[in-house]
């Protein structure tokens, strides 16, 4: 059997940036497993997959582009202290969900300076390459309760 889309993917990657420095790893932990066209993984690496077979092991390097995307200014913003009503202890690193026109955002906060601060809604890997070093360990086919729900259920994907 080969990955194509509305199949149950199972895959032991490790993951690195252009340093070399380990972001991710499934060692140790249950293989990753998602359903291949359904946007459970980032693009770069969905499309590298596509065709393999189980016991297949690849390197693949994703740009930013097909990863998490570039890193855009335009979302580091300097907001006032009393846009965090009902939070008094506000510190660096910390993360808020917020409601765009957009939709659902993450924000972290990258800085303080008295009553400014600085928030980031770009993705903590925006702009990076990527390297996954990946082997494909199961594929099958995904139920229809899955593929309703657009993810894995039972072991390596979401328990209801």
């Amino acid at each position: 059997m080969q990955i194509e889309n509305n199949k149950v993917v199972s895959i032991n990657y490790h993951l690195t940036n252009e340093a070399g420095e380990t972001l991710d790893t499934s060692e140790g932990r249950e293989p990753l497993a998602y359903i291949q066209g359904h946007n459970n993984i980032i693009p770069g690496l969905e499309e590298e997959l596509t065709g393999k077979s189980v016991g297949d092991k690849l390197k693949v390097v994703v740009s930013p582009e097909k990863a998490y995307g570039n890193y855009e200014e335009a979302l580091l913003q300097v907001v006032p202290r009393e846009s965090f009503q009902g939070v008094d202890n506000i510190e660096v690193g910390m993360q808020f969900q917020v409601n765009t026109p957009q939709g659902t955002q993450i924000i972290a906060v990258t800085k303080i300076e008295g009553d400014n601060i600085t928030v980031d809604g770009n993705h903590p890997l925006a702009g990076q390459q990527l390297t996954f070093d990946v082997e494909v360990m199961d594929i099958r086919d995904a139920s229809e309760e899955e593929l309703s729900h657009g993810h894995v259920h039972g072991a390596g994907g979401h328990h209801h």
